[in-house]
Formats: structure tokens, C-alpha cells, sequence
């Protein structure tokens, strides 16, 4: 069961009776996909289990407050009202504004594809992704959500989460997206015990088309591994030894500009 799922709490298609109107509510924001950016009020109730009545009430409230807005059509759609209040999430926007300098370097070095991400319970969310004008099209986006076990980014996180979530993670069958693909966790589990010994993963995905990430660690004031930093090139393009110095050096960076002891004390960034 998934977080969407779990705040749910749904029994025969409904609402559980007495469930927090807070689940509901989130339950309705978390109904908007990728796929899915605007909806009607009765797409929002069917795809969240809130009852229809309780959708239009909501809906009518959270469009009050500017965390959704009506387009043309009828249909709704996240309003900025929620930007606003995400932009003050510390592993966020925060985590954002301390690395962005340094991200914008790699970019700048590779002219590809460099990505933040944070760990999310069992998944991967992106808090950043910057892209160079000549770099192939990838399908992240800011804020989206990642398997740990099938990205650089997330292979970092899991290598460094704690050994209950590890555990937990790997106990259950996994399959490597988008290829849909059944993980080995034998070989999984070897893969994340190099991570943790060299420091970076490396991942060559094939599809939808053949990418190559090389991602590393970012750690806070209390060597604690808050983030994890990736490059993302054509496979093929480079070998994955002549992207790791530079992957290295920005990781050591944003955690110098967190606190790392271990990554040197805090500098002003040049440019």
C-alpha cells in the first residue's frame, strides 16, 4: 500500500467513517498526476474515495485559499497558494537555494542533466533538476517522485537510509522501472554495499531511452546523508569515471555550504 493509498484509508471505494478531514483533503490534492494536472469535481471525488458532496465543499474552500484554481474549462487544477507554503519546506526549496550555485556549475561542466533529490519514507523526490539547452529531453520533474531502487538518486538515499527502511524496502518484490523489469535484491543488496564504498552509484537505465546517471551524497552539519546529487547523460556518451570527479567535487560542495565537517569548513561560493 502507497502513501496516497494509506491516507486514504478507504473501505468499499469510501472514506472509513470518521476519517481526519485533513486525509480527505490531502487525499484530493494527491488525485493531480503528471497525467492528470486538471480535473473535474467528480474526477477529484472517484480518484480520491471522497464522497462527491464532500469534494464540492472542499474544493469550493481550497479554492478559497488558493490551493486550487478554476480554469476556464471548469476543471481544477493546483493553484499557487501551495507553492507558496512549499517554497518554505526546509529539505525543499531550502535544500534548494543552499545548492543551486553548485548544481548550475555541474550543469555548466557536463551541459547535461543534473538532479537533487531527498528521500521521502520509500521514495525519491525531486527537489531540483537543471538542464543544459543541448541536453536530451528526460521525463523528471520538480517534485515528482522516484523508486529508490531504480535511480542514481535513489540508490544513494537507499545505500544511506537507515537498515530498518533498507530492510524494508528489500524484503518486498521489487521491479525496475520503467522496464518493468523483476531486481535481483541479491545483486541489489551488493550494488548498495558499493555505494557506500565508493561513494557513488552508477546506473545505466535503457529505457525510454539509454540514460547513464552517476549520482553522490549530500550530507548536513551532522553527517547525516540529507540529499543525494546526480548527473544524467546519453549512455554511451561519456564513461561513467571521466563524470565522477565532478560529481564528487559538487557533492562535497553543497555539503561544505550544510556544515559537513568532513567536507571542509564552509566557504563562500566564486563563480
Amino acid at each position: 500500500m502507497n502513501r496516497t493509498d494509506a491516507a486514504r484509508r478507504t473501505h468499499g471505494g469510501k472514506p472509513t467513517h470518521g476519517e481526519p478531514m485533513i486525509d480527505r483533503v490531502f487525499a484530493l490534492l494527491r488525485a493531480f498526476s503528471d497525467t492528470s494536472p486538471a480535473l473535474t469535481v467528480p474526477e477529484l471525488s472517484e480518484r480520491s474515495g471522497v464522497p462527491l458532496s464532500t469534494t464540492y465543499r472542499l474544493v469550493s474552500r481550497l479554492a478559497a485559499w488558493g490551493a486550487l484554481e478554476q480554469r476556464d474549462d471548469g476543471r481544477y487544477a493546483v493553484g499557487l497558494g501551495l507553492l507558496e507554503i512549499a517554497s518554505l519546506a526546509p529539505r525543499g526549496h531550502g535544500l534548494r537555494r543552499v545548492a543551486m550555485p553548485y548544481l548550475s556549475d555541474l550543469v555548466e561542466a557536463t551541459r547535461q542533466h543534473v538532479l537533487l533529490a531527498v528521500r521521502e519514507e520509500h521514495e525519491a523526490v525531486l527537489v531540483e533538476r537543471l538542464s543544459h539547452h543541448e541536453a536530451a529531453p528526460v521525463h523528471y520533474r520538480v517534485g515528482g517522485r522516484m523508486p529508490l531502487h531504480s535511480t542514481g538518486v535513489g540508490l544513494v538515499l537507499l545505500a544511506y537510509a537507515e537498515q530498518e527502511t533498507q530492510e524494508q524496502i528489500l524484503s518486498r518484490r521489487q521491479t525496475r522501472l520503467p522496464e518493468h523489469e523483476p531486481v535481483d535484491v541479491t545483486a541489489l543488496r551488493a550494488t548498495l554495499a558499493e555505494v557506500r564504498r565508493d561513494g557513488l552509484a552508477e546506473l545505466h537505465r535503457g529505457s525510454p531511452q539509454p540514460v547513464l546517471a552517476v549520482a553522490g551524497p549530500v550530507r548536513d552539519a551532522d553527517e547525516r546523508v540529507v540529499a543525494s546529487l546526480s548527473v544524467l547523460v546519453p549512455d554511451g556518451s561519456v564513461p561513467a569515471r571521466s563524470l565522477a570527479p565532478a560529481v564528487r567535487a559538487a557533492c562535497r560542495a553543497v555539503s561544505r555550504a550544510l556544515g559537513s565537517p568532513s567536507a571542509g569548513a564552509p566557504r563562500t561560493h566564486a563563480r
